[in-house]
């Protein structure tokens, strides 16, 4: 289960890396295009598009990372039993919040199925919609895997302790 795991973050971002790579490049060629003469409207569209898809996909691999920004200077001055009670109470929150982000992400999706993405008849709204069900459903993964280590004592060391 573990190599799994460590393919499905593998590919995450690699995914990630690629739609990065061509929001960047649909944008620099909407720009070539358009001084050219030829604009292609759709290229700010797709972009768009692969950048919600992007973040998403981005959140988890930093947060599989333990890579996001931390603000640790008063917890750091906590026991380690305090330190480890607060950062349990900040996972359950963190997956409440993503429960509520599949939850309703996936409510959004199905309710803008029939919506056109940015006025392109052939793709549904519910493409980029989904990147919030998607995301919010591997963020939620990460989230219950750090949840059971920090119950089992394996904690991950934060950024702060690297410092110290």
């Amino acid at each position: 289960m573990k190599r799994l795991y460590e393919r499905l973050g593998a590919a995450e971002a690699a995914i990630a890396a690629t739609l990065l790579v061509l929001m960047t490049a649909l944008i620099f060629l909407g720009g070539v295009l358009r001084m050219a003469g030829h604009p292609i409207n759709w290229s700010l569209d797709f972009a768009t598009a692969f950048f919600a898809w992007a973040c998403f996909l981005c959140a988890d691999v930093a947060w599989r990372r333990d890579s996001l920004m931390a603000v640790e200077v008063l917890t750091r001055r906590l026991p380690p039993a305090a330190q480890r009670a607060l950062r349990l109470a900040n996972y359950f929150l963190i997956a409440a919040f993503l429960v509520y982000l599949v939850v309703m992400g996936a409510w959004l999706a199905w309710t803008s199925r029939a919506r056109s993405f940015q006025g392109i008849p052939e793709i549904s709204y519910s493409w980029v919609t989904a990147s919030a069900v998607a995301g919010g459903a591997l963020l939620l993964v990460t989230t219950v895997l750090k949840i059971r280590d920090e119950l089992r004592g394996r904690g991950r060391p934060t950024a702060a302790d690297d410092l110290l």
